[in-house]
C-alpha cells in the first residue's frame, strides 16, 4: 500500500525505500535513476491491489499543481492517470487562502488532469457553515466543480498524523498529571505514534520536547525511534540531552528507548558497512549494557512477546538494521515468542539494575492496554502513588478502530456520500 519510501537524511539527500527495503540514496541529480526504479513497484503494487480489492483510494502527495515537478511526478497524476480514476481536490480551510489554494491549484493544471477533478472538499472549517456559503457557491460558479463537503475541524481525532511535522505545533503541557512523560524530538524522529497510547490515558501528560531546558518535572524520558541513529545522537549531545539524562538518571528518573533511541542508550554503535552513518564506530551513551552493529539487511518483523517481570503479552513489530547485542541475559526485558508467525524463543532488550533505565527494538509496546497500564502504574508506585484503580483502555487497534468509525459517520454527515461512490463507479452499493 505504500511502495515507495524517502528518508530524509540531510537538507538535500534522503534514503529510497522500495517495498521496504533500502535502495540507495538519492540526491537532487539523482531523479532519473529514482523514477526508473521506483515506478515499477509502484505500478506492481497498484496490480496486486486491484487483483485482489473492489475500490482502491489513492491519497496524493506534496501538492496538486507542482508545475516544477510535473514531468518526474510518480504519486500523483501517473497513478490518477494509470487508473483512470477520478480526482477530489482538498483544501485546508484552517491554514487560510482556501479559495484561492483551489482555484489557483486548477488555474495551473494543464487541460487533462483538470477534467480528472470532479469535486471540492473543504476541511478544518470552524465556525458556522452559513457564513461560508457565498465562498461554496463562488468556487462553484468560477470553477465549474462542485463542492462535496465541508468538514469540521475534530479535535483529539485520535488517528495517527501522517509524520511527524505535524509535532512542530505540538506545545509543552504543564505537569499537572501525576506521570508526566517527556519524548525527545529527535530532528530524525520516527514512529512517533509509540506514544500515543500513553495520551489516551488520564493520569499522564505527554510532551514532546527538543529543548532540555524546557524538560521540566518528568518522571519518565523517552528516546524514541530515528531514522539516523548516530547523526541524532550527535545532535542530542549538541543539544545537551545527554547532560539532562545523567541529571535525571542520578535523581531516580526512568528512562526508555525504543529502537534507535534504545541503540543510543547502549555503549557503542558499530557500522562497518557505512549502512547509515559515514562513521564506522558511534560512542553511544553507556546507559545499558549493549552495543548496536549495523547490517544491510534490514529487520522487517511482527513479533510477539511475553514481558518477563509480568508475564504479560505485547505484539509489536520490529524495523531496524542495527543488531543489538546484549551482554547479559539476565538484564533482559521481554521474550519473543513468535517473529514473523513463526514460532521463536529469544530474549529481547536491556534494563539497568534497579529497572528504570529499559531499552527495547519493538515498536508498538504501548498498544497493549495491560502491558502500558502496568507500566504506568508502577511508574506511579516509585513516586509513592497507588496504582491506578479503573477499567482497561481498549487496545490501541480497538481503540483506533472505534475512531475510524466516528471519522466515517463523521463524513457521512458532511460529505456527499452517495455521489462520491459513483463517481467511484459503486452506484447502487452501500457507500
Amino acid at each position: 500500500m505504500n511502495p515507495v519510501l524517502l528518508k530524509p537524511e540531510g537538507p538535500v539527500d534522503c534514503q529510497v525505500v522500495i517495498h521496504g527495503y533500502p535502495r540507495f540514496r538519492m540526491g537532487a541529480r539523482d531523479v532519473g535513476r529514482y523514477r526508473a526504479e521506483a515506478w515499477p513497484a509502484i505500478l506492481k503494487s497498484y496490480q496486486v491491489l486491484e487483483e485482489n480489492f473492489e475500490l482502491i483510494v489513492v491519497e496524493g502527495a506534496g501538492g496538486a499543481a507542482e508545475v516544477n515537478l510535473r514531468d518526474r511526478d510518480v504519486v500523483n497524476w501517473p497513478i490518477a492517470e494509470l487508473a483512470d480514476a477520478p480526482v477530489l481536490l482538498v483544501g485546508d480551510i484552517d491554514k487560510g487562502g482556501v479559495f484561492a489554494a483551489l482555484v489557483g491549484t486548477l488555474e495551473l493544471l494543464p487541460d487533462a488532469d483538470r477534467k480528472r477533478i470532479k469535486g471540492f472538499l473543504i476541511n478544518k472549517f470552524r465556525g458556522e457553515k452559513a457564513l461560508l456559503e457565498p465562498g461554496l457557491r463562488f468556487l462553484e460558479h468560477r470553477t465549474g466543480v462542485p463542492v462535496l463537503g465541508v468538514l469540521p475541524f475534530l479535535h483529539k481525532h485520535g488517528i495517527p498524523q501522517e509524520d511527524s511535522a505535524a509535532l512542530e505545533n505540538v506545545r509543552m503541557e504543564a505537569p499537572l498529571a501525576p506521570v508526566t512523560i517527556g519524548v525527545v524530538h529527535l530532528p530524525r524522529i520516527s514512529n512517533y505514534t509509540d506514544f500515543q497510547p500513553l495520551e489516551d490515558e488520564p493520569d499522564v501528560a505527554v510532551n514532546y520536547l527538543s529543548d532540555p531546558s524546557t524538560a521540566t518535572a518528568l518522571d519518565v524520558l523517552i528516546l524514541p525511534g530515528t531514522k539516523s541513529t548516530a547523526a541524532d545522537l550527535t545532535w542530542l549531545r549538541s543539544s545537551g540531552w545527554e547532560n539532562f539524562l545523567v541529571r535525571h538518571r542520578r535523581n531516580g528518573g526512568w528512562i526508555l528507548g525504543i529502537c534507535g533511541g534504545y541503540q543510543m542508550l547502549g555503549h557503542r554503535i558499530v557500522d562497518n558497512h557505512r549502512v547509515e552513518s559515514e562513521r564506522a564506530e558511534t560512542i553511544a551513551l553507556g546507559l545499558l549494557p549493549v552495543e548496536t552493529i549495523f547490517q544491510h539487511e534490514k529487520i522487517t518483523d511482527r513479533v510477539t512477546a511475553k514481558h518477563l517481570a509480568s508475564g504479560l503479552q505485547i505484539n509489536g513489530y520490529e524495523i531496524h538494521a542495527g543488531r543489538v547485542v546484549s551482554e547479559t541475559a539476565s538484564q533482559a526485558v521481554f521474550r519473543v515468542i513468535e517473529r514473523a508467525g513463526v514460532a521463536s524463543d529469544c530474549l529481547e532488550g536491556a534494563c539497568s539494575e534497579d529497572n528504570r533505565v529499559i531499552g527495547t527494538s519493538i515498536h508498538g509496546v504501548f498498544d497493549c492496554a495491560a502491558f502500558r497500564r502496568r507500566f504506568i502504574d508502577t511508574v506511579r508506585e516509585s513516586k509513592g502513588l497507588e496504582a491506578l484503580s479503573r477499567e482497561m483502555l481498549a487496545d490501541a487497534k480497538t481503540g483506533r478502530r472505534l475512531q475510524l468509525d466516528r471519522l466515517a459517520n463523521v463524513l457521512e454527515e458532511h460529505v456527499d456520500m452517495t455521489r462520491i461512490a459513483a463517481l467511484a463507479g459503486l452506484t447502487g452499493k452501500d457507500p
